[in-house]
């Protein structure tokens, strides 16, 4: 497969010296700037390519034009949701989404290394909150499938969640094709803890009956899941969501286990504290949870498989495993945006890629 020309190749260097959340405000700045130019977007497609026809999947009643979305938590704010699609993304999930507006944990609160292509991070849903986020998401671009990752605040109790993700879910559902809970982020003190069955099948229920009442009883709902939870906890809490009736799973979120820091970086990790791992190290504890959370789900519930993918190959590698669709954030980060158009070109080519 010919590589094109790519630019970030020329930019990553500078924007790497910067801090990563003030390089993460300036290019979400000029992103908004330029998808507001004049044929800005026109050239992005063209670059990047649209997906092959081939690719488009039919998964939890959408027709996606591609299995590979963005994941969570890049475009908290839903700000930039037509580059995205002109960058050649199949869909986009935009958040966490927090009912009312709030700051996060303090900075600094992102790191890199680049040299693992991994990303630790402790924002803490620094959220804009629904109100605002549900103004943008009015003016969403036709044609792009879009998701809507919903949570809590950090100062509502865990026996108060469902009163949260009910909120987020009134204000968000309507304007998106599909709706995740988040409950594993771990960054929220308490969070992870709605993953236990006793905890989860009430907040299932609540959001479901939800559902119902806004008679919005086709909208798919996927429940988020860490990568840190042990293998029968990871069983009863897949059980408790196949039971709820809900359409599907994603895994996973990032990872607390240092472990899989080369030993070398190992202790700048560990020296950082507290925060979620993400990005290539990722990727043999994230396909172990997928292939396990896989043989538990029926046919008809999904699995969006998520956690250190960042290749066409890798892609095909969850999607062979029975994965319905993949999502990158943190190889976005260290390739650039035009590696949305290399993985949709690298699975149309794949001879072993099936729909």
């Amino acid at each position: 497969m010919t590589r094109a020309f790519d630019p970030y190749a020329l930019l990553r260097p500078l924007i790497f010296r910067m801090n990563p959340e003030t390089a993460h405000t300036v290019a979400f700045r000029l992103g908004g700037v330029a998808q507001r130019v004049p044929g800005v977007l026109s050239l992005a497609r063209a670059m990047c390519g649209a997906p092959d026809p081939g690719l488009a999947r039919d998964v939890l009643g959408l027709k996606f034009p591609s299995p590979v979305g963005l994941a969570a938590g890049l475009d908290k704010g839903a700000e930039l949701l037509p580059l995205w699609k002109a960058l050649g993304f199949g869909f986009v999930e935009i958040g966490t989404v927090t009912p009312r507006p709030q700051a996060g944990n303090p900075k600094p609160r992102i790191f890199r290394f680049p040299e693992e292509n991994l990303i630790l991070n402790r924002m803490g849903f620094n959220s804009e909150g629904v109100d605002v986020v549900a103004r943008r998401l009015k003016n969403r671009p036709k044609g792009l499938i879009v998701g809507g990752n919903i949570g809590k605040n950090k100062e509502t109790a865990e026996e108060d969640a469902l009163a949260d993700y009910a909120a987020a879910f009134r204000a968000v559902a309507p304007l998106v094709d599909y709706v995740a809970l988040n409950i594993s982020s771990p960054n929220t003190p308490g969070l992870r803890r709605l993953q236990a069955p006793e905890a989860l099948k009430p907040l299932l229920e609540g959001i479901l009956a939800l559902r119902k009442e806004m008679g919005l009883e086709n909208q798919p709902i996927l429940v988020k899941l860490a990568p840190d939870l042990g293998p029968e906890e990871l069983d009863a809490t897949v059980d408790a969501v196949v039971e709820s009736g809900v359409s599907g799973l994603i895994a996973t979120n990032t990872t607390l286990d240092r472990n899989i820091v080369s030993e070398m970086n190992r202790g700048k990790v560990e020296a950082l504290g507290m925060g979620g791992l993400s990005g290539r190290g990722l990727k043999i504890k994230a396909r172990e949870i997928h292939r396990r959370v896989l043989k538990r789900l029926p046919r008809e519930i999904k699995l969006m498989a998520c956690g250190g993918i960042g290749s066409g190959e890798d892609a095909a590698v969850a999607l062979q495993d029975g994965a319905a669709l993949v999502q990158i954030y943190s190889s976005l980060i260290f390739e650039g945006p035009m590696l949305v158009g290399r993985m949709n070109r690298d699975l149309a080519e794949r001879t072993y890629y099936t729909n």
